[in-house]
């Protein structure tokens, strides 16, 4: 099979397609056909050695992916021969073939097309954990979303509408913000332009946001957990601007505020009957037409390598996905 290689740890610039040969499903494990696999924040971080793990090399990045199962392992659970289904692979989905343990293998709704599927349990499965399980968001709260164009940004937008609360979004262009207002947002904040801080403050009467949505950090961190309301949650979800931020504790004593970290990798693994329960409400609301994930460009397998690469100079709107065939 053909496989995007990192070979040594280094810029997405560095990746390679080679021939290599297709994995062998251990028990517990199923062999999928990639069709298309997402393209994620941790696979700028994975392929540098940056990230919480780090397998060993050569390995092939790719965190998500959607297919079809070529092969099952004896202990492999219900899945059968020709099911579609996606997968949270941690690494090795952009190749043609990824073997992967049942348990992190859901089946793909008859609603979605495979190239949606891996663009869709990432972002979709963090945002909705953040959302339900950490921030126990109640209809007719207020959320803000910084980065809100992004993959799990729009995804947080669209939730946060689902579960009824008002949203706010924030992004750095206007073109971004016209995207977030296409999948649901209330109101906008350019945080190019105008003090995101101030912003806040003139959008909710001054009372605050009672939930803060942030995968990017740094200085936007900064100025948003001051934009808090009291009892107000802020989700810790990323880092995209690449630096992680200090947190003045005082402002969450004064605000009675928490700060609260998102891992739905971690999530998954050891609550998985509450996040099969997610997917069955993301799944429903999908087929109701109230998630409706942006796919803004696709690449071929030779190309994986510039996917990452857009994605880690925050210059992608929605997904990306790669097409393994």
């Amino acid at each position: 099979m053909k496989a995007v290689l990192c070979k040594t740890l280094g810029p997405a610039q560095d990746l390679v397609l080679e021939d290599t040969a297709s994995p062998t499903p251990k028990k517990n494990e199923v062999l999928i056909d990639v069709h298309a696999a997402g393209v994620n924040f941790p696979d700028t971080l994975i392929i540098e050695g940056k990230y919480q793990f780090q397998p060993p090399l050569p390995f092939s990045p790719g965190g998500e992916a959607a297919g079809v199962i070529a092969a099952v392992g004896e202990k492999a659970g219900a899945f059968k021969v020709g099911e579609r289904v996606m997968a949270l692979t941690g690494w090795g989905a952009f190749a043609e073939q990824v073997a992967v343990p049942f348990h992190n293998v859901l089946p793909v709704p008859d609603s979605m097309d495979l190239t949606t599927a891996a663009a869709f349990g990432m972002t979709y499965g963090t945002s909705m954990h953040a959302l339900r399980q950490r921030a126990k968001l109640q209809p007719g709260e207020t959320l803000l979303v910084l980065g809100a164009s992004g993959g799990v940004g729009l995804a947080a937008v669209e939730i946060g509408k689902a579960m009824g609360a008002t949203v706010i979004a924030a992004a750095s262009s206007a073109d971004k913000l016209a995207v977030a207002k296409a999948a649901g947002a209330d109101e906008l904040i350019d945080y190019s332009k105008a003090s995101l801080k101030e912003e806040i403050k003139r959008l909710t009467g001054g009372q605050g946001v009672d939930v803060i949505y942030d995968p990017v950090g740094g200085e936007l961190f900064d100025q948003a957990v001051r934009g808090l309301a009291w009892n107000g949650r802020l989700l810790v979800v990323g880092f995209a601007s690449g630096t992680i931020p200090q947190l003045p504790v005082n402002l969450a004593l004064l605000k009675g505020a928490s700060v609260v970290g998102v891992f739905w990798g971690a999530f998954a693994q050891r609550q998985p009957e509450d996040n099969a329960a997610n997917f069955r409400q993301l799944f429903a609301w999908h087929a109701e037409g109230k998630l409706k994930p942006l796919v803004s460009q696709t690449y071929p397998l030779a190309e994986a390598g510039a996917a990452i690469e857009r994605l880690a100079q925050r210059q992608a709107v929605g997904k990306l996905v790669v097409l393994a065939r």
